[in-house]
């Protein structure tokens, strides 16, 4: 009887743990469950402790591992006495807008005691990402990587590294961010510049009293690194480099690239770079500057200074690291405004356009678009003043429409089909009006404002050109489309000439990015398919920019299949 009845309940045992067996068994995908809480933390850097919005009390915030294919539940907990939403940066969101994050566009916020579960697949995409906070200025210590390997059995295109090194760049103010932006926004003015950079949350020796705040790459002799690079900084470009080092950039922005040997990579807010560093067959005696400062353009007060970090060779025989000599050539970087460079090394970046890693340019084109991004100038509110030129407060705008951010999300307004006193489908195709975009300015450089969209159809081929303009100053703008990745078809300085410039088109193994960089004085043209229905967000990544009106949205509406459209949203999504 005894052994009959254990019998018995082996056979269940067996039976309930097939039933509630992994998903991944039943469908081949495999499901993570992940809980992120925002908290406040008190960090020191620079001698100074102050309190800040951390991820489960972590600065930088933790490493989101997938696989592609992979399903991810992230259940975000609001701790603090801000609204927060978190944007997973570079994933497309197929149908799936709703877990995308930019406040009052695909959601509102999650309120204080309040949490939401970002759902969402990681879709044909392997390679370095990040997730940041996106609303207002939290992204400023509220960001982390995600690192997406290649499915199981899968290789890289590139030489197996010995190991993978995330480095994430980041900006540190003393002061309160928040309060930062909010009076600038309330004074019309420029915010106050940050203090430091930040090399994984650390700002290294070439600040006051951060000498033991440094970053260190510990290396063996002859072995080959994957640097996940990502520049999570507010507000400004970085050169990066190491001295007496090569680097093979190898994927941006989550695709692969032909491998470019390079001393320098540039990396704007919102772009990732992986770079394989050889390190050298034997331990040198002597250990190697990793250094980023910034790329600056205009004539505005910016952060002038240099992170750094210290390459370390493991020594033979015992050898500690700490008293070998610190090598740092005097022309490590670029001059902070070098313009060429940049331009030079951006063309550099090509697509793998194998047949495993196709480059899929859209060679016609059904929507053209052709879009001023630059800055402006909006009027001082009655009975206050304001410290933009002439009493006015400082714009920036897409086509002179400076974006005023809803107080309901928009994409909820769309599915629902309630756009009335939300927003309007009228975005400009083009310039209200054309003049010498980077030349003599016009006289009138007010901006005006609006909630305006661009609308498209379903799986419609979409070329943007983006134009700088000179008004205030001509500036380099890193644009980030949510939603997509698009194909950097040609850039160059000046005016775009429509009749001219599309014969240097690259329609061949362009550039495939989330991020691009608006030269200053120039213009870059993309190509995107919107295969992708619903609203999606574009931006200057510099967070001062995006405060001041440079961003807009695109709607694009489902398609007639099933697997065309939105599906509707989540039961917990957040409400305002």
């Amino acid at each position: 009887m005894y052994l009959c009845l254990l019998y018995i309940k082996v056979q269940l045992m067996i039976y309930v743990s097939w039933l509630f067996r992994p998903i991944r068994d039943l469908f081949g995908i495999n499901i993570q469950n992940i809980s992120l809480f925002i908290k406040m933390q008190n960090i020191t850097r620079l001698c100074q402790t102050k309190s800040i919005v951390t991820v489960n009390g972590q600065f930088p915030g933790p490493r989101i591992i997938a696989r592609e294919g992979d399903r991810l539940l992230i259940r975000v907990i609001n701790n603090v006495k801000y609204n927060v939403t978190i944007h997973w940066h570079g994933v497309r969101q197929l149908r799936n807008g709703w877990a995308d994050g930019p406040a009052y566009v695909t959601q509102c916020p999650i309120q204080t005691g309040q949490s939401y579960v970002y759902n969402f697949t990681v879709t044909g995409q392997r390679g370095t990402l990040f997730w940041h906070a996106h609303i207002s200025w939290l992204r400023a210590t509220l960001y982390g990587p995600i690192i997406i390997l290649p499915k199981q059995q899968a290789s890289y295109p590139f030489p197996q590294p010995f190991e993978e090194v995330p480095i994430i760049f980041g900006e540190w103010w003393k002061a309160d961010t928040e309060t930062i932006i909010n009076e600038a926004m309330q004074t019309g003015g420029a915010p106050n510049i940050s203090d430091a950079f930040t090399i994984n949350g650390l700002p290294g020796p070439f600040y006051n009293c951060a000498a033991k705040d440094t970053f260190k790459l510990k290396v063996t002799p002859g072995k080959t690194y994957l640097l996940r690079m990502i520049n999570a900084a507010l507000n400004d470009e970085l050169f990066f480099s190491i001295a007496n080092h090569t680097l093979t950039i190898v994927e941006t922005d989550a695709v692969y690239v032909k491998p470019l040997e390079t001393k320098v990579v540039l990396i704007t807010p919102g772009q990732t770079t992986n770079v394989l560093l050889k390190a050298k067959s034997k331990a040198p005696n002597a250990n190697f500057l990793i250094a980023a400062r910034p790329y600056a353009t205009g004539p505005a007060s910016f952060d002038n200074t240099t992170t750094a970090g210290v390459l370390e060779y493991d020594q033979p025989n015992g050898i500690t690291t700490k008293n070998l000599p610190l090598l740092k050539p005097a022309a490590i970087l670029p001059k902070f405004n070098d313009t060429n460079f940049v331009m030079q090394f951006s063309k550099k970046i090509r697509s793998l356009a194998t047949a495993k890693f196709p480059a899929k340019v859209p060679m016609k084109v059904d929507r053209r678009f052709f879009f001023t991004v630059g800055l402006g100038l909006s009027p001082c509110p009655q009975n206050q003043t304001c410290q933009g030129p002439n009493n006015t407060k400082l714009a920036a705008s897409v086509n002179n429409v400076s974006f005023v951010q809803p107080n309901v999300a928009l994409l909820q307004a769309h599915f629902f089909n309630r756009s009335k006193g939300v927003y309007t489908t009228d975005f400009p195709a083009n310039p209200p009006f054309k003049f010498n975009y980077t030349g003599t300015l016009p006289s009138n450089i007010m901006v005006s404002s609006g909630t305006k969209v661009a609308v498209l159809p379903f799986n419609a081929s979409v070329e943007v050109v983006m134009q700088d303009t000179s008004i205030i100053v001509a500036e380099s703008h890193p644009l980030h489309l949510h939603g997509f990745n698009f194909f950097v078809v040609a850039q160059g300085f000046g005016n775009f000439d429509p009749n001219k410039d599309p014969a240097k088109f690259n329609l061949v193994d362009p550039a495939e990015r989330n991020t691009v960089g608006v030269p200053s004085g120039g213009w870059v043209a993309i190509r995107f398919l919107a295969d992708n229905p619903g609203v999606w967000f574009m931006h200057c990544h510099l967070e001062v920019h995006t405060s001041w009106g440079l961003k807009m949205a695109w709607i694009v509406n489902d398609g007639k299949g099933p697997k065309q459209k939105l599906p509707p949203p989540p039961s917990d999504l957040p409400k305002c």
